[in-house]
């Protein structure tokens, strides 16, 4: 709701994603910061931190990459959303790969809705040694046993990554954002709100 004309004025819009109505904030809510827009910023900036380099290891394939593993990942979702879920939405064959889309629900801790996120992981089906990736009579036994699994995992990774840094997604990119700036003290903010209301006046 704004003030035009001394007419109060409601504006929505329609969320396509949740299928919801969601209200357009007024430039009045968008620079006055509640308790709740603070406790999202916090939440923000909790998963855009980097993750601990402790917990990154090489990978065996890529010389001088590091990644976040799938525990980690189990680990932050269960610490920072604490309910979870993972819903398998497509399984099949590319080439000689099995490709997984998966997407991730998380249970947001301050409003208690459901977001999500979606991710796509592959992995090759293996054959024996000096066969040709393409050559099926020389699939292994259980390669396609392997091959699910795995790409299932670069999936839930995938679509992890989306949520923020803290899972891993910028481990090897040079040039990053900071979203320490998001996090203000209620001095800062109640300054803020009076230059505002100054300004108004």
């Amino acid at each position: 709701m704004y003030i035009e004309n001394n007419i109060y004025i409601c504006v929505y819009l329609k969320n396509t994603r949740m299928n919801e109505v969601v209200k357009i904030p007024s430039l009045s809510e968008l620079v006055t910061d509640t308790e709740m827009t603070l406790k999202q910023n916090a939440l923000m900036v909790i998963l855009n931190q980097e993750p601990p380099k402790e917990w990154l290891v090489n990978h065996p394939m890529i010389t001088g990459y590091r990644y976040l593993p799938i525990e980690r990942v189990e680990y932050l979702l269960t610490r920072i959303f604490g309910k979870w879920w993972v819903e398998i939405k497509n399984v099949q064959q590319v080439a000689n790969s099995m490709v997984v889309t998966v997407r991730v629900h998380v249970v947001n801790p301050l409003t208690g809705e459901v977001d999500w996120q979606d991710g796509v992981g592959a992995q090759s089906i293996q054959t024996d040694k000096g066969a040709g990736a393409m050559d099926w009579n020389a699939a292994k036994a259980d390669g396609v046993q392997k091959a699910v699994p795995s790409a299932e995992t670069y999936a839930i990774k995938d679509a992890c990554d989306k949520f923020g840094k803290i899972f891993g997604k910028d481990v090897s990119r040079k040039n990053q954002i900071s979203y320490n700036k998001l996090l203000k003290t209620k001095e800062e903010n109640l300054v803020k709100t009076e230059e505002h209301g100054n300004a108004i006046n």
